[in-house]
């Protein structure tokens, strides 16, 4: 039963992530964001979380509010090919698909500007922002429950010429996490002179997810009869009566029967955890151009477990003791600077391009997994928007985004893709003071593929060698109303 460490389940809980951004990092909290993705010079309402010195140059006074709804539909799919599934030494391939969905994602950002000041402040789902479900498990529960089966039963091809190869059980297991990481932000922005403007402020991150699981392995029917025969015809060979080979047959398969019973595992656990992230941020202002940049602090953040379920074999102790009750587990929302452009080539036509790095090396993760990656995360981002008449603005947007992934970093529970995003879509002035802005996202993930060692339950049994193909989907619908008081 020694494999089941396979078993990292509250990993789950840090691949929900339904958006564009970091591992725990949501960027797009406004639709304008959607829509021309390069936000970060922006002088607006949605400049509260993308550019939040610049508010200080909002061309009026007064206030000014965006309530947001985002849709985000995810899929996170593993092709693994192991010999594991036949145990014939030909690799098959068993595919698992993981779907994540957030219908329903508000946020809310506010703006009072006044003279050289700027107050601001946002709630908004800053990290996670969904559900993903595993609806046939995973392949490692499916290697960790084969490792246990021929661990028991090996036994039976040694003494008595039974294998007991996968075709002769199934394994019923299912994975579901949620994640999410809501934000408060307060900040204050000053303009210095007609070039300059600084700002100060802090967001206060909850966490709050959980994940539920469980593992069955049963004998298909009849199986438990061929056993129970074939031990009874090698007693009898080896001399027993019939009689006495039937009890001593129910002797021998009694214990197996009763450990294969006994295998389950089911979880059932909720997590919270908090932390602050100080934000400061500069933006410079030479007429056409406008220069921008932010620095959000690291956010220190443990997440402690509030476990109501947590059944697992005897002999599973150490493995199952990070979803015990109570225990906390490295959580940190990395450092992150933004750096952005735009730029004004006509009075109806802007462009943006932009650029951001989290430290991603040195924010604490379970397992201390961050110290696998290669390098923090790359995003690259450019877009523009055009003014096509009063009422109507057109925009679309790039980014690239490069992880630096590691096999060591990529697990069945916890994996991310390499990925270029597009956005499009447009804001409708419905008046000076009311406009709606309307916007689709979706991004292509480059696959990752992994050569897994993963080895079987059992002490003279040999590690095997498979591979795991990764991929995702992801699509982002958004709208927002903004509206100046």
């Amino acid at each position: 039963m020694r494999k089941f460490s396979l078993i990292s389940i509250a990993m789950l809980i840090v691949s929900t992530t339904t958006f564009a951004g970091d591992y725990l990092t949501n960027t797009n909290q406004n639709a304008a964001f959607l829509r021309m993705i390069a936000r970060g010079a922006s002088i607006d309402v949605d400049g509260v979380y993308s550019n939040p010195a610049g508010l200080a140059f909002l061309p009026k006074d007064g206030f000014q509010v965006a309530l947001t709804i985002q849709s985000a539909y995810q899929t996170r799919d593993i092709a693994a090919t192991s010999p594991l599934w036949t145990m014939d030494g030909q690799n098959t391939t068993r595919y698992y698909e993981g779907k994540a969905s957030a219908p329903v994602i508000p946020s809310i950002h506010a703006v009072y500007k006044k003279g050289d000041w700027a107050f601001s402040g946002s709630f908004a789902v800053v990290g996670g922002g969904g559900k993903a479900s595993f609806n046939r498990g995973l392949p490692m529960f499916d290697a960790a429950a084969i490792g246990l089966v021929t661990k028991e039963t090996e036994a039976l091809a040694t003494n008595f010429g039974y294998a007991v190869t996968p075709d002769k059980y199934t394994i019923n297991s299912a994975m579901e996490g949620r994640q999410f990481i809501y934000g408060f932000q307060l900040g204050l922005s000053y303009k210095i002179n007609e070039h300059f403007a600084v700002f100060a402020g802090a967001r206060m991150n909850y966490f709050t997810g959980g994940y539920k699981g469980f593992l069955n392995v049963g004998l298909n029917n009849g199986v438990a009869e061929q056993i129970g025969g074939a031990i009874v015809q090698k007693l009898m060979q080896a001399g027993l009566t019939q009689e006495q080979a039937m009890a001593k047959a129910a002797e021998i398969s009694a214990p197996m029967m009763q450990k294969l019973d006994d295998s389950k595992i089911e979880l059932d656990c909720d997590q919270t955890g908090w932390g602050l992230t100080p934000i400061i941020g500069v933006d410079a202002k030479f007429g056409k151009l406008n220069l921008a940049a932010k620095y959000e602090f690291k956010a220190n953040m443990n997440i402690e477990n509030d476990t109501h379920e947590l059944t697992y074999p005897s002999g599973a102790e150490a493995y199952m003791a990070p979803f015990v009750n109570g225990v906390n587990t490295p959580s940190d929302i990395p450092s992150m600077l933004s750096m952005a452009a735009g730029y004004e080539i006509l009075p109806s036509l802007r462009a943006s391009v932009e650029y951001h790095f989290f430290d991603d090396k040195n924010a604490g993760m379970a397992d201390g997994k961050q110290k696998a990656l290669t390098h923090g995360t790359h995003e690259y981002l450019i877009g523009a928007e055009w003014d096509i008449n009063k009422l109507l603005t057109i925009s679309g947007g790039y980014q690239k985004t490069d992880y630096g992934l590691n096999d060591d970093f990529q697990s069945n529970t916890s994996f991310s893709c390499d990925s270029y995003s597009v956005g499009f879509g447009g804001r409708i002035n419905l008046s000076k003071a009311l406009s709606l802005d309307v916007a689709y996202f979706w991004t292509t993930y480059s696959d990752y593929t992994k050569n897994n060692p993963r080895g079987l339950a059992s002490g003279n049994t040999a590690n095997v060698v498979d591979k795991d193909v990764y991929s995702r989907t992801n699509k982002v619908f958004g709208v927002s109303v903004n509206y100046k008081f």
